[in-house]
C-alpha cells in the first residue's frame, strides 16, 4: 500500500455539510457583470454638445481663398516612392486641374532624392525652380533672426511640400532654409519639366495662363476675403464701401449611426431575471460598447473624426519627437481659449518625463470632481482612442469648444423615439421563432470644428524615448 493510500487511510469520516454542497442552497453576493472596455470618455463628457434637426449640421463661413494646403500622398515599391497622380492637385499652382493623363506624366518626373539629416535641401536667397514633396522624414524650415541669429520658422513632416510658387513665378527665391533633421526621401518636381509638358498639353499650358491672369485677392491673414474699413481719419473723408462675402457651398455634417441588434432569450428574460434583470444587464453593457465606439469614432472617423479634419496648417511637429513643454506651449499659442487637450496616457508619460528632465512639474485641475494633470491652466485628458502607431509615436489634441467660441462641437438629435439617453434608442424588434427577444439599439452623432483654428494636432509624438 502506497504512502497516499494510508493517509487517506486515517482520515477521519465527514461530521458535518462541505463548503461545496452548502453553497447549493445559498444565496451568494455577487458584482454587477464588469467590463474592462469601459473608459473614462472624457471626450464626450466635455463636448458642448448641440441639437441637431433634420440630422444634417451647416457650417457656414467666410469665403475664404486659401487653396492648395492639403497633403500629398505617395505610394511605395521597395525602395522607390512615387506620387500619386491625383496628389498633384494639392499643389495651389494645380489645384482643380483634373487631366488625369497629364498629371500622371507628371508624376512620373518626379525625381527621387535623398537627404542626410543635416543636408540642405534648399538656402535661402537661391532661385526657387523646383518643388519638394516629401515622402519621408523631418524637415526644418530656418530663417534669419531678428539680431541675425538662425530662427526655426517650422517643421515639416511626411506629406508635406514646398517650394509649389516656382511653378507659377519664374523670377522666385527661396524664403527660407530647407533642413533635414532626419534622413528624407524627397520627390523633386523641376519648373522646367512643368512648362516643357505645358509646350505640349493645351490643357496645361491652359490651365497655369488662367491661374497667373487672376489678380491677387485682397484677403486677411486667414486668407479670408476683406473687409474694407477706414479708422482714424478726420473732416469729411470717403468712408469705404463693402460687404461680408459667404462660402457659396459651405460643409454640412450629417449625423452618423452606430448600431447593434441585441438578443435575449426570452426563458433567459422570464427565468433568470433576480436578483439582477437580464435585460437590463445586457443593455447596459452594449450601450456603453456603443458609447465606446461613438467616442472612437469621433477621433477617427476619416469623415468627421477629429485627426482626420485638423487644417492642415493647424498640424505640428515636435521638435525634438518627444511631445516637449515647449511643444505643448506651441500648440497652446495656435489659437485661443483652448478648453482641454487630449492624448493617449502613454503620450502623457512621455510628456511628463519631458518635464521631469527639466524639474518641471505640471499643475493639475478639477473637473467633475476628478484631479486632472493640466498644461498652462488646460486639463489634459487622456484617451485610448487615439491610436499610437507601430513606430511608437501618436498625437496630442488641443481644442476650443462651444458654438459661441467658434469652437468644436458635438452633434446630436435628442428627443427620438424609444430613447433611453439623448440621441440613443432602444427599439423593440420583435421574438422570432426560436423565441429570441431582439432589440436596435442606436445612437446618432458627429462632430464639427466651426473654424480652422479651434482644433490642432501635434503629430509624430514619440512615446517610447526614456533617456
Amino acid at each position: 500500500m502506497s504512502v497516499g493510500d494510508e493517509v487517506r487511510a486515517v482520515q477521519p469520516p465527514q461530521q458535518s455539510l462541505g463548503t461545496d454542497a452548502a453553497r447549493n442552497l445559498a444565496t451568494t453576493t455577487k458584482s454587477a457583470p464588469q467590463m474592462q472596455e469601459i473608459t473614462s470618455r472624457w471626450l464626450l463628457r466635455m463636448l458642448p454638445w448641440v441639437q441637431v434637426q433634420g440630422g444634417t449640421y451647416r457650417v457656414n463661413r467666410r469665403l475664404s481663398y486659401a487653396v492648395g494646403d492639403g497633403r500629398v500622398t505617395f505610394v511605395q515599391t521597395a525602395d522607390r516612392v512615387a506620387v500619386i497622380p491625383a496628389e498633384l492637385g494639392e499643389l495651389p499652382a494645380l489645384r482643380e486641374y483634373d487631366d488625369e493623363e497629364v498629371l500622371a506624366e507628371l508624376a512620373r518626373r518626379c525625381e527621387q532624392r535623398e537627404f542626410a539629416a543635416g543636408e540642405s535641401l534648399a538656402t535661402a536667397g537661391d532661385a526657387a525652380d523646383e518643388v519638394y514633396l516629401l515622402a519621408h522624414g523631418r524637415v526644418q524650415k530656418l530663417g534669419t533672426g531678428p539680431y541675425g541669429d538662425e530662427a526655426e520658422l517650422g517643421v515639416l513632416a511626411d506629406g508635406a511640400y514646398f517650394g509649389d510658387e516656382a511653378l507659377v513665378d519664374g523670377e522666385a527665391t527661396w524664403a527660407f532654409t530647407a533642413r533635414a533633421v532626419t534622413a528624407c526621401t524627397v520627390l523633386v518636381l523641376t519648373r522646367r519639366d512643368v512648362l516643357n509638358l505645358a509646350e505640349r498639353e493645351d490643357s496645361l499650358r491652359g490651365h497655369l495662363e488662367t491661374l497667373a491672369a487672376i489678380p491677387e485677392q485682397r484677403t486677411n491673414k486667414y486668407g479670408e476675403a476683406a473687409i474694407d474699413l477706414s479708422a482714424g481719419h478726420v473732416g469729411e473723408a470717403v468712408v469705404p464701401h463693402t460687404f461680408v462675402d459667404y462660402e457659396g457651398a459651405p460643409r454640412e455634417y450629417e449625423l452618423s449611426v452606430a448600431q447593434t441588434v441585441l438578443k435575449v432569450h426570452s426563458r433567459v428574460a422570464d427565468l433568470y431575471n433576480q436578483p439582477m434583470n437580464q435585460t437590463e444587464q445586457q443593455l447596459r453593457l452594449t450601450v456603453e460598447a456603443l458609447r465606446e465606439r461613438q467616442e472612437h469614432e469621433l477621433i477617427n472617423n476619416r469623415e468627421f473624426g477629429l485627426l482626420n479634419n485638423c487644417d492642415y496648417g493647424q498640424r505640428l511637429q515636435p521638435h525634438d519627437g518627444a511631445p516637449t513643454p515647449d511643444d505643448m506651449d506651441e500648440l497652446l499659442s495656435r489659437r485661443r481659449g483652448s478648453k482641454l487637450f487630449l492624448a493617449h496616457p502613454r503620450a502623457i508619460a512621455a510628456f511628463g518625463r519631458e518635464c521631469n528632465k527639466r524639474g518641471l512639474y505640471p499643475d493639475t485641475v478639477e473637473v467633475a470632481g476628478h484631479h486632472v494633470p493640466a498644461w498652462r491652466g488646460v486639463p489634459i485628458f487622456p484617451s485610448n482612442k487615439i491610436p499610437v502607431s507601430d513606430a511608437r509615436t501618436t498625437s496630442i489634441i488641443c481644442m476650443r469648444t462651444g458654438e459661441t467660441e467658434q469652437g468644436v462641437i458635438g452633434l446630436q438629435q435628442s428627443g427620438i423615439p424609444d430613447e433611453i439617453e439623448p440621441s440613443l434608442s432602444v427599439r423593440f424588434m420583435g421574438i422570432d421563432e426560436q423565441a429570441i427577444i431582439s432589440y436596435l439599439v442606436t445612437a446618432y452623432y458627429s462632430a464639427a470644428i466651426l473654424v480652422p483654428d479651434a482644433l490642432g494636432v501635434l503629430e509624430n509624438v514619440e512615446v517610447g524615448r526614456w533617456s
